[in-house]
């Protein structure tokens, strides 16, 4: 596999690293706060891989990918998780690979030295997150309600996860949020679907993450990935267009 480049920091060189053009990004697991928030707001769209099988999660990861995802995450509950990771970042270079469901720092350590690019976490947990920073791993503690929001966000989050979304308003609960939260970066999980992620998006949310409506079991064990690539492309296209015709979502 030919050498990649580590990304550089001028401002050119990011807009053309990061555009959805197929280009790889750097191997190495250090992106800027700041240059990571600039690709959840290209990318949009998260695809969170929970399998039992980690040849399962591979085709997962590679039918999403064709599709036109950049942003994968592996969750770690799921089979043999680091070793996925492992695979990931070696077979997908112009994908960032990422892990969730990180529940302790001993999880976090592993997880890392598996070669991750950002991590998601159910919960907040301040050591974790400072753990993260330091080592220039974009952090996500998990959270549902303001004051956790604000708490996350305080304790040095790179972007506040808001789970489970869909039990407490979905769209709409994002929605309200933004006049007192507007300038923390949300992500709302567990409720977002293909019909209405453009819908998170205009509604605030920086970034979306996907579970069980990118990956339908059905078309999982059938392992029909073109599916699964289709409903890909479907979500990038709709993130995309809405990116390009919304003014208040420009870079």
């Amino acid at each position: 596999m030919p050498t990649v480049k580590p990304l550089r920091r001028s401002k050119p060189k990011l807009e053309s690293s990061l555009k959805p053009n197929g280009a790889a990004f750097p191997q190495e697991p250090h992106l800027a706060n700041q240059d990571w928030l600039e690709v959840l707001k290209i990318h949009r769209a998260i695809a969170v891989i929970r399998t039992d099988d980690i040849a399962l999660g591979r085709d997962m990861a590679k039918a999403v990918a064709a599709g036109g995802c950049r942003l994968i995450e592996v969750t770690w509950n799921s089979d043999r998780p680091g070793t996925l990771i492992e695979t990931l970042r070696t077979e997908l270079p112009h994908c960032l690979i990422g892990c969730g469901t990180l529940l302790s720092l001993a999880d976090l350590k592993l997880a890392i030295l598996a070669g991750i690019q950002f991590a998601f976490m159910p919960h907040t947990d301040a050591e974790m997150i400072q753990y993260g920073r330091d080592r220039q791993i974009p952090m996500h503690p998990g959270t549902l309600t303001p004051t956790e929001i604000v708490t996350a966000w305080n304790a040095g989050a790179s972007a506040v996860k808001v789970f489970p979304v869909g039990a407490v308003g979905g769209v709409d609960y994002i929605r309200r949020l933004q006049a007192p939260l507007d300038r923390i970066p949300l992500i709302p999980t567990g409720g977002v679907t293909l019909e209405n992620a453009r819908a998170f998006i205009e509604a605030g949310a920086i970034a979306l993450g996907l579970a069980e409506d990118l990956f339908p079991p059905a078309s999982v064990q059938q392992r029909d990935w073109q599916a699964i690539t289709n409903r890909m492309q479907n979500l990038v296209h709709s993130l995309q267009t809405q990116q390009t015709t919304s003014p208040s979502m420009a870079l």
